[in-house]
């Protein structure tokens, strides 16, 4: 018993195309013909169709099917069941960063970690998380987690809000705030940051904050670095 192409095609459960492609690849003989011309395919065809299906079906390229033998082709295989293993543990990843915004009901957006702390936060604040935690290593993020989590919600507010022209008063004031709640987050003067990362953690802050909101967190972080040397004056005094 022989097929026709299209016989052949759908006993393996793919197309006329498929079959001519690998024709066309050298990955399947041509059959013998009629005397009309017709191809006939035998079961030796079915079979070799059906194992370049499987293979195809795994992820292997045709290219390797084609230059490569059995014991390569199985060392394909393992290289593939890496990139599957890898390809699942981002998939795992995603999924829980996803049931954690949905969960939160945080912006699409925000960086993972920070989903619960995402409603207190501006966007020009999420947009500073998102270039530290791409500037800083696990034990840096974590630190800064906890610095923004400790945060009261009324400071990020007041920083958020305001105008590019307070007045002295109000910035002082707010400067004073942020020093006492020690988690002035927003700064580029941590050692753990390279030439490189402080350089764009600067530029980040000046272009994402309004001047009075820069003129406040520089104010804070001078009067952090103040309370150190005055309580070792006190004590030598």
């Amino acid at each position: 018993m022989t097929w026709s192409t299209r016989e052949l095609a759908d006993l393996a459960g793919t197309t006329v195309n498929t079959v001519r492609h690998y024709h066309a690849l050298g990955l399947l003989d041509e059959p013998s013909r009629r005397y009309n011309g017709y191809k006939q395919y035998r079961v030796p065809h079915l079979v070799r169709l059906l194992q370049l299906r499987r293979l195809a079906e795994l992820g292997v390229p045709l290219a390797q099917i084609g230059a490569q033998g059995g014991n390569s082709l199985r060392d394909a295989l393992r290289g593939l069941d890496a990139a599957l293993q890898e390809e699942i543990e981002r998939s795992r990843r995603a999924r829980a960063d996803i049931a954690a915004i949905l969960h939160a009901g945080a912006p699409v957006d925000t960086p993972p970690g920070f989903e619960p702390l995402a409603s207190r936060l501006s966007e020009t604040d999420r947009a500073l998380i998102h270039i530290c935690t791409q500037l800083y290593d696990h034990d840096a993020v974590a630190h800064l987690r906890r610095m923004v989590t400790a945060e009261p919600p009324a400071i990020s507010a007041q920083l958020a809000a305001l105008p590019p022209d307070a007045s002295d008063t109000i910035r002082e004031r707010l400067a004073v705030e942020v020093a006492r709640s020690g988690a002035n987050w927003r700064s580029a003067t941590w050692p753990w940051l390279h030439a490189a990362a402080k350089q764009t953690l600067v530029q980040a802050l000046a272009e994402l904050y309004n001047p009075a909101q820069r003129d406040v967190l520089s104010r804070a972080a001078a009067a952090v670095h103040e309370q150190p040397a005055a309580a070792d004056r006190r004590r030598a005094s």
